[in-house]
């Protein structure tokens, strides 16, 4: 006789059942967990975690282990966001660790050496750094450990070398060309003139003495000190606008987190210049229908996620850039009136095509995303970022890490908010989350560009309208739509043949991916159950990453 597991779920969103669907289980611990997209992050942050640390150190750890092992992803080169949920006193804090342009950098700048548009590569596509000043931050603000304990193993495994995983030796192979354009880039990354296969053992010297100057100095060595003047000197030798106060007058801002309330969930997303208001309009025009009733990867849901999506990246793509130079309207791009207002262009029986198209470049999306949470219930959700694969493709001598192209996502639209000028910040794609109701707090984040916020909205309601946990939440087959407008879009061939066919009534036109696509994202996920003091973390199978408990040591 056969019998059939039945699944239920109960009121901390732990599901149990005999059979499922699911790849992986949630790691479970009373102690702190951290979760990335590769074991030897994880493993750091863990253990900075059973040294006393809070999980903002163990995110540091991470998120500087992440720098040597997936250097095109992310690095001290690149921008940081963060969300940090204080258990002790119940407040959610932001940071905007996203660099600025240089002051000389402008569009006058940029035609008078023959440039119509902002380059997506290259000197002229770097902005100053911002993860370090965020570090900093972020320690200041919350952290226990010493500097030198929290970078201890980035250091160890850039100066010892580490066995290559599999999707990062891919993703390596992919930027040849565009290292190979840069002496330093290549001689930093093309050990014997090819990139390293997985498997294969990599050492970064120069990275390493990169991180001890940090551990040893903080923001001073890398803003002001002997790493400043190896960036400036790189600039220089290419003719580049950054000098040296671009550099020592940066630093990262705390912010307050955008939020909104789904469906009883209260979710928060950093301000513009991030792009995560998209997420938090996207949210409000879905509450206005039963995607609960619908079900969970059946076209009337999937129909209206997409169209949702659309109208959402419209506003933002129109209104977003940074608030210093210029009014971002969001407290009326929130209003739950607007989105009722917006839900109403949604036709359930046809996609939209000519919904307000943005004019940004459709590359980038080269990001680490990671997530803490310690035995205290402090919950860091932190994202970090180079944009495009090894970013400019500009590496400084001797110093082991390349700088961003965030540059590249600003316009030359004079009358766009997100024009080009000197000391501004772009449109930032990358965007960490955090949710909240009652005893349970969540830390999540979904990378890949332009993807992310339609990512989050799918996540959050595979949580909340569906009842999934973290893991089957972020394991659940998604899709991406990465244009503005048209009726193309991307999604996992796990989604039925029904809910294909009924979007393709609708006039959506498919591309089908794989069953765990990497133009979907990869994500991870930590919660913390409050009244039972227990915590748990997820782990996207679209990446190489785990969820780690902390050890005992």
């Amino acid at each position: 006789m056969i019998r059939v597991g039945k699944a239920s779920l109960n009121a901390d969103y732990v599901r149990t059942e005999i059979s499922r669907w699911q790849a992986r289980s949630m790691a479970i611990s009373t102690r702190g967990i951290v979760a990335s997209e590769n074991p030897l992050a994880s493993q750091a942050g863990a253990v900075v975690l059973a040294r006393g640390g809070h999980a903002v150190d163990a995110a540091i750890a991470a998120n500087a282990v992440m720098g040597v092992v997936a250097p095109m992803m992310n690095g001290v080169g690149g921008d940081l966001f963060a969300i940090v949920h204080d258990a002790a006193s119940n407040t959610v804090h932001g940071l905007n660790a996203s660099g600025w342009a240089p002051a000389a950098s402008s569009i006058e700048f940029l035609t008078a050496r023959g440039m119509s548009e902002m380059p997506q590569q290259g000197i002229h596509s770097v902005t100053v750094p911002g993860v370090v000043s965020g570090w900093m931050a972020l320690h200041e603000k919350f952290g226990r450990a010493p500097l030198p304990t929290i970078l201890s193993a980035a250091i160890h495994h850039a100066e010892h070398g580490f066995a290559v995983s599999e999707i990062t030796a891919l993703e390596w192979l992919g930027s040849v060309p565009l290292l190979r354009d840069d002496a330093h880039a290549a001689a930093t990354y093309l050990p014997g003139g090819r990139s390293p296969a997985a498997g294969e053992i990599f050492r970064n010297a120069d990275l390493a003495r990169t991180l001890h100057a940090i551990a040893n100095d903080g923001g001073d060595a890398f803003y002001r000190g002997e790493v400043a003047r190896r960036i400036l000197k790189c600039s220089a030798d290419r003719s580049g606008a950054l000098a040296a106060a671009d550099l020592a007058e940066y630093n990262a801002e705390w912010v307050s987190p955008l939020t909104t309330n789904y469906r009883g969930w209260d979710v928060y997303e950093i301000p513009p210049n991030s792009q995560g208001i998209a997420a938090l309009v996207m949210l409000n025009i879905v509450e206005g229908f039963p995607i609960a009733e619908y079900g969970r990867g059946t076209p009337e849901a999937l129909h209206t996620l997409i169209e949702a999506k659309k109208l959402a990246y419209a506003d933002m793509q129109r209104h977003v850039g940074d608030p210093r130079f210029s009014s971002v309207p969001v407290e009326a791009m929130l209003s739950k009136a607007y989105a009722r207002e917006r839900a109403t262009l949604i036709d359930p029986r046809r996609a939209a095509h000519d919904v307000a198209a943005g004019s940004l470049p459709m590359h980038g999306g080269d990001t680490t995303y990671l997530c803490a949470v310690d035995a205290a219930g402090n919950v860091v959700s932190l994202i970090q970022s180079n944009f495009a694969n090894f970013g400019s493709g500009v590496v400084p001598e001797g110093a082991g890490f390349a700088l961003q192209s965030r540059g590249g996502l600003f316009t030359f639209d004079r009358a766009h908010p997100n024009v080009l000028a000197p000391r501004k910040r772009p449109l930032q794609t990358v965007i960490p989350a955090f949710m909240k109701r009652d005893h349970l707090r969540i830390g999540f984040g979904v990378m890949g560009g332009w993807n992310q916020p339609q990512a989050h909205v799918q996540v959050i309601s595979n949580i909340v309208d569906h009842r999934l946990n973290i893991q089957e939440a972020l394991e659940a087959p998604r899709f991406v739509k990465l244009t503005f407008a048209g009726t193309d879009v991307m999604m996992e061939s796990r989604f039925t043949e029904h809910a294909r066919e009924g979007l393709a009534r609708r006039g959506h036109e498919i591309d089908l991916q794989g069953e765990f696509s990497n133009m979907v994202g990869g994500g991870q996920a930590v919660m913390r159950d409050a009244r039972a003091k227990v915590n748990y973390g997820a782990s996207d199978p679209r990446k190489d990453g785990v969820a780690i408990p902390e050890p005992i040591l």
